[in-house]
């Protein structure tokens, strides 16, 4: 037996994440949940656990220091909608010409050119990988992962599963925080 998925196409998911991302911050009961919430490709809510004081101190050091080498738009706890539901990135970096394009967007249609995701205990590898598909199918044009030292992984769209040596959008970045 064969297994066909039918999925919708980017422009059908697209509205489906607009219209549950809108329910989804207009339910006050959610926003005193102590979980990170993201939605799946059927708008189903994907709860996981609050970060930690490492992981929080990442995100905030890898914003500073986005917006110190790049300027512009560092952003965490990034909104990005997906062919699988909206995922929220730990940090994501817009220019001013690509934030023109989605400010005032509740989940962003069009990923950031860097997306950051800081590698949590629970994460696996399968999981940083699909991760990084759906940023990459999104637009975004580099995925950087940060593991549990602080240390950098940077990835290109052009090759997502290949870990390259430096950001191209910021070559002088710290390889380790």
């Amino acid at each position: 037996m064969q297994l066909v998925i039918q999925l919708p196409t980017r422009d059908e998911q697209i509205e489906l994440n607009r219209r549950r991302w809108s329910e989804v911050l207009a339910d006050s009961r959610l926003a005193d949940l102590p979980y990170r919430i993201e939605t799946n490709a059927y708008g189903e809510l994907v709860m996981n656990p609050p970060p930690s004081g490492s992981h929080s101190s990442r995100q905030g050091r890898l914003t500073i220091l986005l917006d110190k080498h790049l300027s512009n738009h560092a952003l965490p706890e990034c909104p990005i909608s997906t062919i699988d539901g909206v995922k929220a990135a730990d940090v994501g970096w817009y220019s001013a010409e690509r934030f023109a394009l989605v400010e005032g967007q509740q989940a962003f249609e069009i990923a950031p050119e860097i997306c950051v995701e800081i590698l949590s205990p629970s994460n696996t590898i399968a999981e940083m990988q699909h991760k990084r598909q759906l940023y990459f199918e999104a637009g975004a044009e580099e995925v950087w992962q940060c593991d549990h030292s602080g240390q950098l992984e940077f990835y290109k769209s052009s090759a997502p599963d290949v870990p390259v040596s430096a950001s191209s959008r910021c070559p002088n970045f710290p390889l380790s925080i």
